[in-house]
């Protein structure tokens, strides 16, 4: 049976790979963190609780194991990646690394995004770290023959968290009160530019694909589905699954990236860097490596199934009043400079 180590493994996107690999069964799954949500993971796979900094331990937990993959989910600056290719040098026949698509050139030249689209990305360091990350194991790579595999997802959630266009520390469940409330929902622009949501159910089936894939290593590989909806879409498909109707207040995208300068929000990362950009994913290298790969669970779908939990969990639940003020007050400007004009 082949062996994946999954550094990190409990988050969004790593949750759904680590349940359909244990299931499936045709992989030894061992993952290794510090120790946080270890309830999520299944009873068959393998927890190393350790800090994956602590060099020394983690060689000592992994010695003289040959990895068929190595998978690294927490990697965000190129010192954390350099110090995975310290540890699984000749220890591992891949190396997977997940990126970001935000790291693709904003402001976006076509909105049809394919791995060959250069990358660069003024407006969020979050997004530069990733870029410095890609090029130093492409490097390792071409220099030294170290077997990665980049991946880029785009905007994935799972039965946790509903996607929205803008919300504030805590997470979207403040935005989804007002919306049941009634209140003004801030949405970046008119609302009409492009953006493709993603279901960790689906994504992992196209990650799963590439572990293994020879025809993988030293490839960038984008992992998306294939629905593309629109802001307003987006919202009012939430508005929807609620049974009320959606209270929009469209806002400019860089008044947001100014305005949240003052409370603490880095829109312009977010905004600008990201979701205020219209995108559409070109799926064809992906679907050629990974051919299972295909949208199982549309936004419409994805949204019941969140709420369905999150309503059921109290504890998802992260009231922001903080968020909730915040939104006020560009509602209460917006109408100002209605009356004005």
């Amino acid at each position: 049976m082949r062996k994946i180590l999954m550094i990190g493994g409990t988050g969004t996107i790593s949750t759904a790979i680590v349940r359909q690999l244990a299931a499936e069964g045709q992989w030894e799954v061992t993952v290794l963190n510090r120790g946080n949500r270890p309830e999520v993971l299944p009873e068959n796979v393998k927890h190393l609780q350790v800090d994956v900094n602590d060099e020394a331990r983690v060689r000592e937990l992994t010695d003289g194991v040959m990895w068929d993959a190595v998978a690294e989910f927490i990697g965000f600056v190129p010192a954390q990646v350099e110090r995975d290719v310290r540890l699984f040098e000749g220890k591992t026949h891949q190396y997977v690394y997940i990126s970001s698509a935000s790291a693709y050139h904003k402001p976006c030249r076509s909105y049809l995004i394919t791995e060959g689209t250069s990358l660069a990305n003024p407006y969020w360091q979050y997004s530069r770290d990733k870029i410095a990350c890609e090029e130093l194991l492409m490097r390792e790579y071409r220099e030294n023959g170290f077997p990665v595999t980049i991946v880029r997802p785009s905007h994935t959630y799972d039965e946790r968290s509903i996607p929205v266009a803008v919300h504030g520390k805590s997470g979207s469940w403040q935005v989804i009160e007002r919306i049941r409330a009634g209140k003004p929902v801030i949405i970046p622009g008119d609302g009409t530019s492009l953006w493709t949501l993603t279901f960790n159910r689906d994504f992992a089936r196209g990650y799963i694909g590439l572990l293994g894939n020879p025809h993988a290593i030293g490839e960038a590989v984008q992992i998306t589905g294939d629905e593309t909806l629109n802001w307003n879409q987006v919202h009012e498909t939430i508005a929807q699954a609620l049974g009320v109707r959606l209270n929009a207040l469209h806002v400019p995208s860089d008044l947001l990236a100014e305005a949240g300068k003052k409370y603490g929000y880095d829109y312009a990362g977010e905004l600008l860097g990201d979701k205020a950009e219209s995108v559409v994913f070109d799926n064809r290298k992906l679907k050629r490596l990974s051919p299972g790969m295909k949208t199982t669970v549309p936004f419409d779908e994805g949204v019941r199934i969140a709420l369905d939990h999150i309503l059921a969990h109290p504890e998802l639940q992260k009231a922001d009043p903080d968020f909730d003020a915040f939104t006020d007050r560009v509602a209460a400007a917006m109408e100002a400079v209605r009356e004005t004009i």
